[in-house]
């Protein structure tokens, strides 16, 4: 199994609508690590990727990738915006001349996104951020670009979704929810909810394409 640029367009949609529904739980993670916009910042990022995506005649993986962390980071604003948007934009970049998305490619995205993410907001695993799902994920990606697209996503979706349990029981860097210390004990990081998100969504619109 493998996507064409047509059906990276369509997953990225569900991705989108995806993280629309989700808003109140995005926000109420974030609102018990004291910020409470993440959930909000997300629904308008990803409503700028539909209005980008919808119309869009998709020539390549890259070019989906690429115009949805774009529209991220251009209506979003503030950390959310230049990180979630990075994710896309490395990442896509990371995949160009690719004709379609499969395992290989995804672990590249990943990696790409990653290092990225790291080098723009300068938190590392551990620290209670989105980086503690995206990291695993894009470990255990690597581990797995050898697989079918679907039994890669199920194993990575499965890592993020581990870093984000993860991260309930670290001590935030970074961010308002620093101020904390302790208190934010129990919680998990709101990014790493929203990257958790993201990857099941993307494993269940393969599972339907399949």
């Amino acid at each position: 199994m493998e996507l064409k640029p047509n059906q990276v367009r369509l997953m990225m949609l569900q991705v989108a609508d995806a993280i629309i529904v989700a808003e109140p739980m995005l926000s109420q993670a974030d609102r018990d690590l004291g910020d409470g916009d993440h959930g909000l910042g997300m629904k308008r990022g990803m409503e700028a990727v539909k209005a980008q995506l919808e119309p869009m005649e998709a020539a390549s993986v890259e070019q989906v990738f690429v115009a949805t962390g774009t529209a991220m980071m251009t209506s979003m604003g503030g950390a959310s915006g230049a990180l979630f948007g990075t994710v896309y934009r490395a990442g896509g970049k990371a995949v160009a001349g690719r004709e379609v998305l499969d395992a290989e490619g995804l672990a590249l995205f990943l990696q790409a996104a990653l290092e990225g993410v790291m080098k723009r907001g300068g938190a590392k695993p551990g620290d209670k951020t989105m980086i503690d799902a995206l990291a695993p994920a894009a470990e255990k990606a690597k581990e797995v670009s050898g697989l079918p697209l679907e039994e890669a996503l199920v194993a990575v979706a499965a890592a993020a979704e581990a870093g984000k349990e993860a991260s309930k029981a670290m001590i935030a860097q970074f961010g308002r929810a620093k101020t904390l210390g302790e208190a934010c004990i129990g919680f998990p990081d709101a990014g790493a909810c929203s990257v958790t998100i993201m990857l099941q969504t993307m494993l269940s619109f393969v599972k339907a394409a399949d």
